[in-house]
């Protein structure tokens, strides 16, 4: 039997406040990022004469594509970064998300960073207008990428 040694406790971090580097410029208007996933797949392998169970063996990983949602702003930075993938120049840029300790007022100590490699543009949504409404103006944009690390 294995023992694993305890963890010491520690409180986990909140999910807000975090910031997004493009290129190394900070771009801290994102209000939501998902699909920070890595999955290797598994290929399985029966051995002759072993009939109590079958190998698994790790093969290629597989990331996900992350999902930044922000308020609206008036740069259309973003906008011409995608309508360049429109017109097939793919510019890939590194991209960070970062995360800062919970602060009152600015953001605090940097507590880890995730890394997107040669990442670009492959979906962009605009906002959705309601005469009726009084929701914020989301801008969303969904970044293909050729994995990730994590500082």
């Amino acid at each position: 039997m294995v023992t694993m040694a305890r963890a010491p406790t520690a409180d986990p971090y909140y999910a807000a406040k975090f910031w997004v580097e493009i290129q190394g410029i900070t771009q801290a208007y994102f209000t939501e990022c998902s699909g920070l996933t890595a999955e290797t797949e598994i290929q399985e392998y029966a051995e002759g004469g072993l009939n109590d169970f079958v190998h698994k063996l790790p093969g290629r990983t597989k990331f996900s594509n992350v999902v930044l949602k922000r308020g609206w702003v008036d740069s259309d930075d973003l906008w011409k970064w995608y309508s360049q993938v429109i017109a097939g120049k793919i510019q890939p840029q590194n991209v960070s998300i970062i995360l800062y300790e919970n602060t009152v007022n600015s953001p605090g100590p940097e507590k880890a960073r995730w890394n997107l490699i040669n990442a670009f543009p492959v979906k962009w949504q605009g906002p959705e207008f309601r005469a009726d409404g009084t929701a914020v103006l989301v801008e969303t944009l969904e970044l293909a990428h050729q994995g990730f690390n994590r500082q």
